[in-house]
């Protein structure tokens, strides 16, 4: 990536893993490639099972708060807050491992799920259904009321 001398492509700034790979390190959160509203999208993932839980969003406070706590916390694009995970429901996420993509646009969270219940539907993960047959067909039970864990 040096683009000095010779014919070859101009350098271009190291983003994401990259970013990560080439050591820098003077801002950590500098490698995140937050879109113009200042959010990347965050994947919380079973860190046990490998199945995905959910998808959210982080500002710069949420993903530092995570990797400072160690516990999970997004920002509610509809309450225009920081949500650490299970404030309401005690469906609350360790985290075990964060990971950056290599462009920098998504942090993985590998997580151990409190209660087993990611979805605010009360199911283990938000991806409950499943395209069969020209349709989407719900395939994960409700494995806790809603209307039990939000009151």
């Amino acid at each position: 990536m040096s683009g000095s001398g010779g014919g070859g492509a101009p350098a271009r700034p190291a983003t994401g893993g990259e970013a990560v790979a080439a050591g820098a390190s003077a801002d950590w959160l500098d490698a995140v490639r937050w879109d113009a509203a200042g959010l990347v999208t965050a994947i919380a993932q079973d860190a046990d099972s490998g199945r995905i839980l959910m998808v959210a969003w982080m500002n710069r406070e949420a993903l530092a708060e995570t990797a400072r706590s160690g516990r999970a916390v997004y920002f509610s694009r509809s309450r225009q807050r920081l949500w650490r995970k299970g404030e309401e429901s005690g469906h609350g996420q360790a985290v075990r491992e964060l990971r950056l993509d290599c462009d920098g646009d998504a942090v993985l969270l590998q997580v151990g799920q409190a209660g087993g219940i990611a979805c605010h539907t009360g199911r283990e993960s938000c991806f409950f259904s499943r395209w069969e047959d020209g349709r989407w067909v719900v395939v994960d039970p409700v494995l806790k009321d809603p209307e039990s864990i939000y009151k």
